[in-house]
């Protein structure tokens, strides 16, 4: 059935013109311009806000993710120094120019007594090796058991030198030991004569050796406390003593070298220096009295023993108030 296209046009633009019905009147009478229930906003109800929502653009939380940066640039950097010291290390113990060439490379200060070879000996060895594989205080021990020498420091001088300074012990007195003339410091450690060396000492008897140097030590300090005593005030009279014997700590003997003839003084383990004034006032009279003059024991308080050692006549004699005046307090 063919299709009558004027009616619906008709049909339509009636439905049109009818869009209105009596509750929209009302509603609109309601809500009008004078109501006091319309809007006088003239914006739009609802609005967008103006400050925009973040979004989460990534999986990870941003201060995570700062971490991993931040580690990130750690293990970079810990890299770059691991390749730098792995060169510099490669350069500084495989390259010629830190290798001690010769003995030249080797300066050494600080001699006296010790001559440099013996100082060679112990460093020479370093010769032709790296400045930084050389054991520097593997060295320094083995410089130090040379009996002169005190103290000892090695050092790298940069690029290629080696540095040693030394100081060297300073000889107190002679020692006796097994017959043979030694030179002995403060400490009690026993040299050899040194050469080219000329010394003005006493003879010390009793020292050992075999002897721990802790008891070569405490004999020393008594004999450095003798000597001191003996030349309080400047009276020097060390001087006049040519021998020591430290054998008994409780009775230190001293030898005088008497123009007369060597005498032989007891002055026990202290008031060194007011009993052997003693001696010297007495001396004279003493040689007077006796045909020889050997030994003398002062080490008693109120008495004096002439000739205790020899096979001379041997006499006990008070101490008066006139040795007291001569000897001094006791």
């Amino acid at each position: 059935m063919p299709r009558n296209d004027a009616q619906y046009k008709e049909l339509d633009l009636s439905t049109r013109v009818d869009v209105t019905s009596a509750r929209d009147d009302e509603l609109n009478s309601e809500f009008g311009a004078d109501s006091s229930l319309a809007d006088t906003n003239s914006q739009p109800q609802f609005r967008r806000a103006d400050r925009r929502v973040a979004v989460r653009k990534g999986t990870l939380p941003k201060k995570a993710a700062g971490r991993i940066r931040i580690a990130l640039g750690v293990m970079a950097l810990a890299s770059v120094a691991a390749l730098a010291y792995g060169s510099v290390y490669r350069y500084g113990t495989r390259s010629w120019r830190f290798r001690v060439l010769s003995s030249d490379d080797i300066s050494i200060s600080g001699l006296d007594k010790v001559p440099r070879s013996q100082i060679m000996e112990v460093v020479g060895g370093d010769i032709g090796r790296n400045v930084f594989f050389i054991p520097l205080e593997q060295r320094k021990k083995q410089l130090e058991e040379i009996a002169w020498i005190e103290s000892a420091s090695v050092m790298r001088l940069l690029p290629n030198r080696i540095s040693v300074q030394v100081q060297e012990r300073t000889p107190v007195a002679f020692a006796r030991i097994s017959g043979r003339i030694h030179l002995v410091d403060a400490h009690g450690v026993i040299m050899e004569p040194a050469r080219k060396a000329h010394y003005s000492f006493p003879v010390v008897f009793g020292l050992s050796d075999s002897d721990p140097l802790s008891t070569r030590s405490a004999q020393m300090k008594t004999y450095s406390r003798l000597i001191s005593d003996l030349d309080a005030g400047g009276n020097r009279y060390s001087s006049d003593v040519s021998e020591v014997d430290l054998s008994d700590p409780e009775d230190v003997k001293v030898t005088v070298a008497d123009p007369a003839g060597a005498v032989l003084v007891h002055l026990g383990s202290d008031q060194f220096l007011s009993r052997f004034k003693i001696y010297l006032s007495h001396a004279a009279g003493w040689r007077q009295q006796f045909q020889k003059l050997d030994s003398v024991d002062l080490r008693y308080d109120g008495q004096i023993i002439v000739n205790p050692d020899g096979a001379q006549e041997a006499i006990k004699r008070n101490f008066t108030t006139e040795a007291r005046r001569h000897g001094g307090k006791r």
